[in-house]
């Protein structure tokens, strides 16, 4: 029971840190582009990129690295997790698997979110 806390509080505090992101940038941010959740995946990225490097150096015990990377970065942005598990696939040496891995999640993702609108909205667009 205790993980699924470190990892709930985490996942309320990096979902409450996604939508400041957003609020800080104002509505004119997605005029054009959507420059808040841009910002978050990078930003969630970043981050876990750090963790990543800083844990295989420095041991962490389980509910910190769960508190971390899956409450608070998974709450921020599932994005961050999407790049470090494509990174370790390309690092130990899945190169057709990491590509195929990064490009069909972003087509097949984009495909299903495709499907869903046009079955919710009952064939429009």
């Amino acid at each position: 029971m205790g993980n699924f806390l470190w990892v709930g509080l985490g996942g309320f505090i990096g979902a409450v840190a996604r939508y400041a992101v957003a609020v800080a940038m104002g509505p004119a941010a997605t005029l054009r582009f959507p420059w808040p959740t841009f910002t978050v995946n990078v930003l969630g990225c970043l981050a876990i990129g750090l963790l990543a490097g800083y844990f295989t150096r420095v041991p962490a015990p389980e509910h910190l690295r769960l508190f971390l990377v899956t409450g608070i970065l998974g709450g921020f942005t599932t994005f961050s997790a999407f790049g470090v598990e494509s990174l370790g696939l390309l690092r130990r040496g899945d190169h057709a698997l990491g590509l195929a891995y990064a490009g069909g999640s972003v087509l097949v993702g984009l495909l299903a979110v495709w499907l869903g609108f046009r079955l919710a909205s009952g064939g429009q667009g």
